[in-house]
């Protein structure tokens, strides 16, 4: 009976290097292109995010591109939504984590670290949607999770809709505010930046409630 040791092997020695399996390899791969979308994407100015020069700056062949992704629009798609999943996860954790007075500095802290700390990441989230096609639309579908978030932070009851207008309009001034200070439109200091945004959330939370007009 001829032994299966030595195939065994060979088929092991094919399907890893370094000790590191084929589909976490691909794995590797994938999050190596799209970390150079997020720099690509992000930079300013918006550098050119095609496919070559994608795969030259992970140092990766096209066919590792088309391992991961179907075309350059969904690549720019996947980029946006990892980015996106990112915000999502730092608002959310940040605004459980905090007591409830200290919700609105909070998230408004947490986004900043991560849009504003790490510019990439917020011009992928704010700016690139204003010029890619491809993700044109995801920017609308991304405000509504802002603005439930801070609709939240409103003080209970009231009239629902005068509650989500005050939201979308808070929602609508932290972002120019956050574009604006990516773009180097605003010359004000990061710290200036975050009291007064957190300064925008509490406002608008002394405001949930529509005025008596007698």
């Amino acid at each position: 009976m001829q032994s299966t040791t030595g195939s065994n092997r060979v088929d092991t020695t094919r399907r890893s290097w370094a000790g590191v399996g084929i589909d976490e390899r691909r794995r590797l791969r994938r999050e190596r292109l799209l970390a150079v979308g997020v720099e690509l994407l992000g930079a300013a100015g918006g550098a050119a995010a095609n496919v070559r020069a994608v795969c030259r700056a992970a140092a990766l062949t096209e066919r590792y591109f088309y391992e991961s992704f179907a075309d350059r629009d969904t690549f720019v798609r996947e980029v946006y939504a990892h980015v996106a999943d990112r915000a999502r996860q730092a608002l959310a954790q940040a605004v459980v984590s905090a007591p409830a007075t200290g919700r609105a500095e909070a998230a408004v802290r947490a986004f900043v670290e991560l849009m504003v700390d790490d510019p990439a990441k917020g011009r992928v989230l704010l700016l690139a949607p204003l010029r890619e096609p491809a993700i044109t639309r995801r920017g609308i579908e991304l405000a509504p999770m802002f603005v439930a978030l801070v609709r939240d932070q409103l003080p209970p009851g009231g009239d629902e809709g005068y509650r989500h207008m005050v939201a979308v309009g808070v929602v609508g001034a932290l972002t120019s505010l956050f574009m604006g200070y990516l773009e180097g439109d605003l010359s004000v200091s990061r710290d200036t930046l975050v009291d007064h945004c957190v300064a925008l959330v509490e406002q608008a939370g002394q405001a949930g409630v529509p005025p008596d007009r007698g």
